[in-house]
């Protein structure tokens, strides 16, 4: 008999919601475990990335409340973002009804799937009452000097009259318009993350249960490095070029200087020179590429010379200088020493270009120096520094060392630290996001709101024409406004932030999420923080963890939180892919998840995607393991039919052993390998038939993993409560250990039998068993062995 999974589903989706069974309370008295997975952005549909993110989150957060745990397992959506404002244009409707439709379709397919959310705790970041609360802290930001305004160049669309990220910018085009990009100085609002630095980083010592690849990849996005800044002068000029490197024991070796295409000496140096023309030609047709492909390491690499020469300072050699696409000017000083025979880069870049090579360090196995000419690729290894003047014959380590020194002792270098970190731009010229509240006035200038004014709403009506820059610029209400200073003529300021100013304090809003006295409510925030396991997806490993450690920090320097770091534990779930490629509506290989419901019900679909493969790992869907998952669950809905009074020892020894193994797998997220435990104990309890004990304790296991159908069992087996109000089944030391064990039996080293003996058997007995085994009678021969080797628990070798 198949069990009926869609009226179970449905049944117990809504008891759980009309008995708040996961409305989580704040109690002293308990220990609590905060579990949150990254929240999503509103498409309207869920897909099998959410499925697998969130069927991870709820098992874990059911497995707590087992455990006895006070769980707060809360939801909510990302809300404010461009997609929504692209949709708008293209359906003709207006951002928030396109959002809050998006959301309602959401929450309905989440509630299918059977989460444990405490859905009273759900916050949208569209809604007021939560962008409030970006703009009272961007105000915070703004006293303590950490939000600013500065002009800075931007991908700038003319036709659509906005800036472009650098992903909407294909070959050169914007991509609503396939108009030509330009790059324009504009100013925009920053927050100084940099200030925080050196704790960003240092700090990245106390997250032990983050994965390392994900610790690496926030140690190189701040990249700090320290080096010497060289002072290359330009020939025939007093303007000086500075150069960054880590790299002072190749400074004798430096050919030629790249400069960023945006470097603001570039210009002055082509200026008048027979190369303008083309250098012009090549920094506008890179100002139309993305900053990610510029430095990616599979587009080749390309430059022009500027016809102007610099002078290196340790040995007055004049080198020609460049500009190449791959400097970029937020790295170091915008400018690099290019020394191709210890760089690839450079190395592939000056045989393009036919540039001088030199060789400054020989690797140290090698006797004689190889020349700059027979070489296949760039040196990047360490060795003995040559052509280096007085540096010869040191180990380069060394030399970098005493070179710096030198350096900086003739004024021609300065030992300095560099950080890759740049300051945070969150301007955005679009409607849909939080206002930014400021209000520019001609007598006062640059005014913030103030806090009693929040707030400031975004209007209800704007015109989205996906032309002439923010929308907001053109609704007249919105933008005149009276100076809070002096009561005159001001306007509002136009753009508004990027979400991920949303995201970065989210995790604290959920704590107490309709305390209208600030942000969260401190004493909340002080029992359920930090997050004890955050789960997402590993592209959200940079920006998105950055911007919430930074927010968190200086939550700290405001004294409304105690700690720095949110988040205790993290994991970076796989992807799902199909036919070895990731879903996407692109491909076609999109699985419906909703389609997946109504043929083999949620806890079929749940269980499939746990059991496919560690969550760490991809994903390959195959519609054949959802169906085993389906026939497994018909299998163990029948041995309720088939109970009998007591277990015998056998099975109540498998018992224990399993909770074990699903105890300690479930606490590190082994779920596929606990699933195969409590798969394995099924089969033995379906063949033999259970006690209630057993069948209970399976139940409680699977429970976490399957909820709609546990709970359905249990309710037929007389509870009242529910499932999740028993508790997790222990597990009893004594009873992992087997009575009798299976001990091989050898002659002369050769497998010849097996016996079954009891656990504790006398050595002694043991032997005496083994010599009289019948089936060794061909082997012996009625010899008398020569010794009886005993391994305990394992063999027994009778020597002759």
């Amino acid at each position: 008999m198949f069990y009926n999974f869609k009226e179970i589903e449905e049944k117990w989706q809504k008891k759980w919601q009309e008995e708040r069974v996961f409305s989580a309370q704040a109690d002293p008295a308990r220990k609590k475990y905060y579990l949150l997975e990254m929240f999503p952005y509103p498409s309207g549909k869920i897909h099998m990335g959410h499925v697998r993110n969130y069927t991870i989150g709820d098992v874990a957060s059911r497995f707590m409340t087992l455990k006895g745990y006070n769980v707060m397992h809360p939801m909510g959506f990302d809300a404010f973002g461009q997609p929504a404002e692209n949709a708008a244009i293209k359906n003709k409707t207006k951002p928030d009804i396109w959002t809050r439709k998006c959301i309602k379709e959401m929450e309905t397919e989440l509630k299918k799937m059977g989460f444990s959310y405490d859905w009273e705790r759900e916050v949208s970041t569209c809604n007021s009452d939560y962008y409030k609360w970006n703009q009272w802290i961007f105000l915070k930001m703004f006293e303590r000097g950490l939000a600013y305004k500065k002009a800075s160049a931007v991908n700038w669309c003319p036709s659509c009259q906005t800036t472009l990220a650098n992903e909407e910018v294909i070959e050169g085009a914007c991509w609503r318009c396939h108009n030509k990009v330009e790059q324009k100085d504009l100013e925009q609002w920053y927050l100084k993350i940099t200030d925080y630095k050196e704790k960003l980083l240092d700090d990245l010592e106390q997250l032990k249960q983050w994965p390392e690849r994900v610790r690496a990849m926030q140690n190189n996005w701040i990249g700090k490095s320290s080096g010497v800044e060289i002072y290359f002068t330009v020939k025939g000029s007093d303007k000086v070029i500075p150069v960054f490197t880590t790299r002072a024991d190749t400074i004798f070796g430096a050919t030629y200087i790249v400069l960023a295409p945006e470097h603001p000496l570039v210009k002055e140096l082509i200026r008048g020179k027979s190369e303008e023309e083309a250098a012009l030609k090549f920094i506008d047709k890179v100002s139309g590429e993305s900053k990610a492909s510029r430095v990616s390491g599979e587009v080749k690499k390309e430059g022009v010379f500027t016809g102007s020469f610099a002078v290196n300072p340790v040995n007055n050699e004049e080198v020609p200088v460049w500009v190449a696409d791959y400097v970029l000017m937020e790295y170091g000083t915008g400018a690099i020493m290019a020394v191709p025979t210890h760089d690839q880069r450079d190395f592939l870049f000056a045989k393009e270009h036919r540039l001088p090579m030199r060789v400054v360090i020989q690797p140290s196995a090698v006797s004689s120096q190889p020349s700059a000419e027979s070489m296949t690729e760039a040196y990047e290894g360490d060795g003995i520094q040559v052509n280096s003047g007085e540096f010869d014959g040191l180990l380069n380590a060394e030399g970098k060392l005493k070179i710096s020194e030198w350096m900086e002792k003739k004024g021609i270098g300065k030992i300095r630290t560099h950080w890759r970190l740049r300051d945070w731009l969150i301007s955005r010229q679009r409607y849909w996001g939080t206002p930014i509240p400021i209000i520019y006035c001609p007598e006062c200038g640059v005014v913030p709101v103030p806090y009693g004014d929040l707030p400031v709403k975004l209007p209800e009506e704007a015109p989205f024409t996906g032309e002439g820059g923010s929308p907001l610029g053109k609704v007249e209400d919105f933008v005149r406004v009276k100076c809070p200073k002096c009561s005159g003529d001001a306007r509002r300021e136009t753009d508004t932030m990027a979400t991920f100013f949303d995201s970065s304090w989210y995790f604290l809003r959920f704590c107490s999420p309709r305390y209208d006295q600030a942000p969260f409510d401190r004493k909340e925030a002080a029992y359920w923080m930090k997050v004890d396991q955050y789960i997402g997806g590993i592209e959200h490993a940079i920006l998105h963890l950055l911007y919430s450690r930074f927010f968190t920090k200086f939550f700290q320097d405001l004294e409304m939180i105690d700690f720095g770091e949110p988040f205790e534990k993290l994991l970076t779930q796989g992807m799902v892919l199909k036919d070895g490629e990731v879903m996407s509506k692109s491909k076609g290989n999109i699985v419906d998840p909703d389609s997946m419901i109504k043929d083999y019900g949620a806890d079929a679909l749940r269980l499939f995607i746990l059991f496919a493969a560690p969550p760490e790992t991809e994903l390959e869907w195959d519609q054949r393991g959802l169906e085993g998952a389906f026939k497994f669950l018909n299998r163990v809905w029948r041995i309720q039919d088939n109970l009998k009074d007591k277990a015998d020892d056998s099975l109540r020894r498998s018992l224990h052993r399993t909770v074990k193994k699903v105890s300690e797998d479930f606490g590190e997220f082994k779920f596929n390998t606990a699933i195969a435990g409590i798969m394995e104990l099924t089969n033995a309890v379906y063949q033999s038939g259970a006690d209630r004990e057993v069948f209970e304790a399976i139940l409680i296991m699977l429970s976490p993993i399957i909820p709609h159908f546990a709970e359905e069992i249990w309710q037929a087996l007389g509870h009242r409560e529910s499932i999740f109000k028993s508790a997790w089944p222990e597990y009893d030391p004594g009873l992992l250990v087997e009575e009798s064990i299976e001990m091989v039996i050898q002659v002369n080293g050769k497998v010849r039998s097996k016996i079954t003996v009891a656990r504790d058997i006398p050595e002694e007995k043991l032997k005496e068993l083994a010599e009289k085994d019948e089936k060794l009678a061909p082997w012996l021969q009625g010899r008398s062995p020569r010794k009886v080797i005993v391994v305990p628990h394992k063999l027994v070798n009778i020597v002759l």
